[in-house]
């Protein structure tokens, strides 16, 4: 197939998957679309088998960590973390929604950074809703803040986000300076969140509220929460050893999966169902699609888009470049697209990459999968996520949060080294 047409095609599957994982049609999974369009790409020659089986065998550790934290996220859900987690918030409110909404950016940024962005937006959503009604506070501040905080909080560690493994792994970077990198950039972009959330949800805030005189108790997990800490270790070991981190969080996933079972609270089918194997299927068919859109020609025009530089302008202008792709075209596809043209200078600008698809997609509903996910659950609720809020909150915090984390990153990089 010739350049142009094999480009054309690649532009239109992608478009064609892309919209199908926002609307899906008739409740399909993401990979209904996605896996024949992998399969049209390759059929039709627009990406060569073995430039496929590469994109396929970069992936795949990728996607099995991915699978081992959201069975890993279930289970703990299970072992009952995210309802204490609610029950503490609870009580830590007072009955104040100003009050609840730092519980809720504490409880989401830490969920966010440790059990990745999925488990704030599919486990702890629902709690924060339940625990929003049961102090009578509105709702809308602390559920939009999970959306947000499941894409800006997820900058913390390698593990937080399916981006952040991409970019871990191209930036050739250890598990814990990864971290130390990151660390300002995660607090800065959290508290810019926090402090525009303050202040446009002022009326929420100020509410009258009528909280119950003695929130539910709960008991805390122990086991699930030692699991959860010994895993994180894992990560640092493994990473020390060169060990890819699907091991330590299949292992972490193991113990408790082990531990359900014997207790007879869930089932083996239920265990694979967590792993949302349809899902892991769309991610890699979707990296074939990019990746065939990349070779037939998206890399030369990105290439001379993208500075080469370390410097802070440099840096502020692969973020933000990175920002507006993934609000237009999601945040996987644009990290896949910019990842290997970032590489090769180094740590920084691939982290600025990082800094620019987790807080973009709080721009637009296609951001991210996390987005789009989080206005499904609210669905289930009864509430709906309106797009001129959504919208103008994302034009209020995403400048600046973008911003504060890149400045946050070049200091860091400046003090410590890339």
């Amino acid at each position: 197939m010739n350049t142009p047409l094999a480009e054309a095609l690649s532009v239109a599957l992608l478009a064609l998957v892309l919209a199908c994982a926002v609307l899906r049609p008739r409740g399909w999974p993401e990979a209904v679309t996605a896996v024949p369009a992998a399969a049209v790409v390759i059929a039709t020659g627009a990406i060569s088998l073995p430039h496929a089986a590469d994109e396929a065998a970069r992936l795949g550790p990728v996607i099995g960590f991915l699978a081992a934290v959201l069975v890993l996220a279930k289970l703990c859900d299970d072992e009952g973390l995210f309802h204490a987690c609610g029950a503490w918030m609870a009580r830590g409110a007072r009955g104040r929604p100003r009050r609840l909404l730092v519980q809720v950016f504490l409880s989401a940024s830490l969920i966010t950074a440790v059990l990745s962005l999925d488990a704030t937006v599919v486990l702890l959503t629902p709690v924060v809703f339940a625990t929003a009604a049961r102090l009578g506070a509105r709702p809308r501040p602390h559920v939009y803040a999970c959306a947000h905080l499941s894409n800006t909080a997820s900058l913390l560690l390698p593990v937080s986000n399916l981006t952040n493994l991409l970019a871990f792994t191209a930036s050739g970077l250890s598990f814990t300076r990864f971290a130390a990198l990151m660390t300002v950039p995660w607090v800065v972009a959290i508290g810019a969140e926090y402090v525009v959330f303050r202040r446009f949800f002022a009326a929420d805030l100020d509410a009258d509220t009528q909280p119950p005189p003695h929130p539910e108790p709960r008991e805390i997990p122990l086991f699930a929460l030692i699991t959860v800490a010994c895993t994180l270790a894992g990560f640092v070991v493994t990473s020390a050893f060169d060990i890819n981190p699907a091991w330590a969080a299949a292992a972490g996933a193991a113990v408790l999966s082990v531990r359900a079972l014997a207790d007879r609270r869930t089932t083996p089918t239920s265990i694979l169902r967590s792993a949302a194997l349809p899902f892991c299927a769309f991610v890699l068919a979707l990296g074939i699609v990019v990746r065939a859109v990349v070779d037939n020609g998206l890399a030369g025009t990105l290439a001379h888009a993208i500075p080469t530089g370390t410097g802070l302008w440099s840096l502020l202008a692969i973020a933000s470049l990175a920002a507006l792709l993934a609000a237009v075209v999601n945040n996987l596809p644009a990290v896949l697209v910019l990842l290997p043209l970032t590489a090769p200078a180094g740590p920084a600008p691939v982290l600025a990459v990082l800094l620019g698809v987790n807080i973009g997609p709080n721009l637009t509903y296609a951001g991210s999968l996390a987005t789009l996910l989080w206005r499904r659950i609210l669905h289930t609720h009864g509430t709906d996520a309106s797009l001129p809020t959504f919208t103008r909150l994302g034009l209020l915090t995403v400048p600046v949060a973008l911003v504060g984390a890149v400045v946050g990153l070049w200091g860091t990089v400046g003090v410590i080294g890339g």
